[in-house]
């Protein structure tokens, strides 16, 4: 009798495997580079829809944190509702990845450091305009001080990557 096989290598299918109890998911496999232009075209088709909805500008983000307009509420919450729905559909009807493996959902408990990012975040937006999601949006406009923006929220991953097992959880 053979021994089974069980080191991560990686594989050139789009193949989901399990080995034992660890399974390996698709952003551990190896694809070849135009496997990931679907993934391009799909944020270009999201970067016209934000500018087509005004959702890029500097404006309209303004507007919204000085209360002055719905436009930017309406987005959110409808963004929120469809959240909302497509959770409730998978969970409903089990739905599966494309690779087959099943969806779950895991429960989050609330602490103090939800607060303070949420409140960072929230001023960081306030101040530049700009919403991490858009960014490469914005600059496809022309609006290249957003990479500042984008510089800084990379640096800001990597601190809290950084600091992440220090902080409260």
């Amino acid at each position: 009798m053979t021994a089974k096989k069980t080191t991560l290598e990686p594989h050139t299918d789009f193949e989901v495997r399990s080995l034992d109890t660890m399974c390996i998911n698709e952003s551990q496999l190896v694809h070849p580079w135009w496997y990931n232009l679907k993934y391009t075209a799909v944020g270009v088709i999201f970067g016209i829809a934000f500018v087509k909805a005004e959702i890029i500008s500097w404006f309209r983000i303004q507007e919204m944190f000085r209360l002055e307009s719905f436009h930017m509420y309406g987005v959110i919450g409808t963004g929120v509702i469809l959240g909302m729905i497509s959770v409730w559909l998978i969970k409903k009807y089990k739905i599966k990845t494309v690779h087959g493996e099943q969806i779950q959902f895991h429960s989050n408990r609330f602490n103090k450091g939800h607060i303070i990012g949420g409140t960072l975040f929230g001023l960081g937006w306030a101040m530049t305009g700009a919403c991490p999601g858009p960014l490469f949006a914005q600059m496809g406009t022309g609006a290249f001080i957003v990479g500042v923006v984008l510089l800084s929220a990379i640096g800001g991953t990597w601190v809290y990557g950084y600091f992440r097992e220090q902080l409260p959880h």
